[in-house]
């Protein structure tokens, strides 16, 4: 049995020029959620989970995180996905609310 972790979502922040804005996220894999965490909070924190649009300020992200468990039974290969919503940063929840809809 194999245990991957996927995360992939919006980045929310100040665009250039004042507005609020949120842009696709860089799809980030690990081996635990808790590593994939980690790679999505740096990311938030250094500017780098954005998919290359860039912010004058990065306020968060909201992540759909997925355990994917991959399991061989007589050599037939079965998949099973299971995700959960993930926030991180300086979200309002009317931020939250606007964007998870866009997921």
């Amino acid at each position: 049995m194999k245990t991957t972790y996927e995360a992939k979502g919006l980045v929310i922040g100040k665009c250039w020029g004042g507005s609020e804005c949120g842009y696709a996220s860089r799809k980030l894999t690990a081996p635990t959620k808790k590593a994939v965490m980690k790679q999505a909070e740096e990311g938030v924190a250094n500017g780098s989970l954005d998919s290359g649009m860039g912010f004058e300020r990065l306020q968060g992200a909201i992540l759909e995180v997925t355990k994917i468990t991959t399991t061989k039974i007589k050599g037939k290969e079965f998949v099973n996905e299971e995700t959960e919503i993930n926030v991180i940063g300086e979200l309002t929840e009317k931020q939250f609310e606007h964007y998870v809809n866009y997921l």
